[in-house]
């Protein structure tokens, strides 16, 4: 049997005017600001309308980590919500926007597939709504500033060896990792090391998905630290004066965006840090007003569930006051195979012991997320050649494990597809049986926060952290930054800093590259390994095969 292609079943859309999808969750047409006819701004002083309301349920889509098989977290995200609809809930979706680095490198789109997908895809993957350029434009602002400042006589005494602030392009460039600006002579400034990182990994993206309100926006813009005098303190945003310009830059980018899926549910996609080297969390203000306007929010959060998860529980719960009914965590025969040691090229054939053999990786997210005190389903996201004796052994092993895992065929299906899987995700919801909780206190000293991390959730033995690393957290500690959570940013291939270390690996040790004091987002941020803040493109790039074909349609694009 042949099927269609992601982009030709999104192409076929049957969209409805964004305003009767705001209709749907009671957002009237003078609350959204539209963006053509099938996207839509929702105002904020809507948002600030609904705050008396009750929450609703808070759905986690979560998945073991990813595998060239593929695990398609976003798809089991949207197929969720449209199940959930399908069955007479209220429900509405909330996942990030897309970067154009991993679009043109080698992720792909970031709207689902099959058919469970948002639309419009082709907006949604490229410039959507600007968002991504208001948060670039922002973050250049601020490095403009700054080295301006410097050559107007440096009031704030910037020590131009230690500027904490890099420049950002939402795009995968690895010869801008680390550059030398300010060359030319006396008219061009003070020449210094600086380099770039990729939007998504800006403070500022990240400030923007935590931030309450444009207030709380600009205070915390304020708030973020971007370099050091001589004496070792800190010099700010709000020293350099720009914090309110920034602010301006961001007034549209901080109200969600309002889509829709291809059943016509509503969806919001607001913000985009990735989750190896960010917070992985679409943002609060989409989170929070979606909970007091629907019966149900399913969001995710990026990567595998010891990334994603792990920082969505410990740092965008905590900071929002959040707290998840139900984890369904996603999963492919596929994937149990190519961790069982199959090839990608054979991953059609079935072979049943690959399958028990790779479920390791599986178990070990599901007593991780269990640590959290929230009950925790298995979506076997299936593919069409997965058998039933495949899809058996992994039932077997999820129930061996004390969870439960359910087959959804949202991809082929649609809502009639997740069915199953929606109607046991709303009875765990709505049976109060979570008792969510961080695996960390505020309290506790950063690098116990980071040993907590690298111990309960990655199953290291140790933390490798130099005197130097070590003496910079207690520092931050002295200046009362010690009870921030923590951001770590490591691979997502793998539960170790080896990205080629696939299932459930344990007796490896984590090592502490650098770390980062995000102050203004409020976390302090773990380099590890050879994680990368700026991306680089593969060999082949997807950008090589993205054009427009002669019916000006967008070919390659997912």
């Amino acid at each position: 049997m042949a099927y269609k292609t992601d982009i030709e079943i999104a192409r076929e859309a049957n969209k409805k005017p964004i305003q009767e999808i705001g209709a749907k969750l009671g957002i009237g047409s003078d609350d959204l600001l539209p963006y053509g006819h099938d996207k839509a701004k929702v105002s904020q002083s809507f948002i600030n309308s609904v705050q008396g309301n009750k929450n609703g349920k808070l759905v986690l889509v979560t998945a073991i980590n990813p595998t060239p098989a593929g695990e398609g977290k976003t798809t089991t995200t949207v197929g969720l919500g449209d199940g959930l609809n399908r069955i007479g809930k209220k429900a509405a979706v909330c996942i990030r926007e897309a970067s154009l680095g991993p679009n043109f490198g080698m992720k792909g789109g970031a709207a689902g597939g099959g058919y469970a997908q948002i639309v419009p895809m082709e907006d949604m993957n490229l410039h959507f709504t600007g968002d991504f350029h208001a948060i670039t434009s922002a973050h250049s602002l601020l490095s403009a500033m700054i080295d301006n400042h410097i050559y107007w006589g440096n009031e704030a005494e910037i020590d131009i060896r230690r500027v904490q602030w890099k420049r950002v392009v939402d795009m995968n460039d690895r010869a801008l990792r680390q550059i030398t600006a300010s060359l030319g002579g006396v008219a061009n400034g003070f020449p210094r090391e600086a380099g770039f990182d990729i939007t998504v990994a800006s403070e500022v993206m990240a400030i923007l998905c935590l931030a309450k309100d444009l207030k709380d926006l600009e205070q915390r813009l304020g708030d973020m630290i971007v370099a050091y005098r001589r004496d070792r303190s800190p010099v700010f945003c709000r020293d350099i004066k720009a914090e309110g310009a920034m602010t301006v830059l961001l007034k549209d980018a901080m109200q969600p965006n309002l889509v829709q899926t291809l059943e016509n549910n509503p969806a919001f996609v607001h913000g985009g840090p990735f989750a190896n080297i960010a917070h992985g969390c679409n943002s609060v203000i989409a989170t929070t007003t979606a909970l007091k306007i629907a019966d149900f929010v399913v969001t995710e959060a990026g990567f595998g569930a010891d990334l994603g998860a792990e920082k969505f529980m410990n740092i965008k719960c905590r900071k929002a006051g959040l707290a998840p009914d139900c984890v369904v965590l996603v999963a492919t025969v596929r994937a149990m195979k190519m961790n069982g040691g199959v090839a990608k090229a054979d991953l059609g054939d079935e072979n049943v012991d690959a399958v028990k053999a790779g479920c390791a990786n599986l178990g070990r997210h599901i007593g991780n997320l269990k640590g959290f005190g929230v009950p925790v389903v298995v979506a076997i996201n299936h593919f069409v050649n997965d058998t039933d004796a495949e899809v058996a052994a992994v039932q077997e092993y999820v129930a061996s494990q004390g969870s439960e895992a359910i087959v959804s065929r949202h991809w082929e299906l649609g809502s009639e597809g997740s069915e199953a899987l929606a109607t046991r995700v709303a009875e765990i919801a709505e049976s109060g049986a979570s008792e969510f909780a961080p695996i960390y206190g505020d309290d506790m000293p950063l690098i116990d926060k980071i040993e907590t991390i690298a111990k309960q959730i990655y199953h290291a033995d140790e933390v490798l952290a130099d005197t130097k690393i070590r003496s910079q957290l207690k520092l931050w500690e002295e200046q009362g930054y010690g009870h921030l959570p923590i951001c770590m940013a490591k691979t997502q291939y793998s539960f170790s800093t080896d990205p080629n270390l696939r299932g459930a690996p344990v007796g490896h040790s984590v090592p502490i590259r650098e770390v980062r004091l995000s102050a203004g987002a409020g976390f302090v941020v773990v380099v590890c390994g050879e994680i990368m803040t700026m991306p680089g493109l593969p060999r082949v790039p997807s950008a090589e095969n993205i054009r427009l074909n002669d019916e000006g349609q967008i070919e390659g694009l997912f």
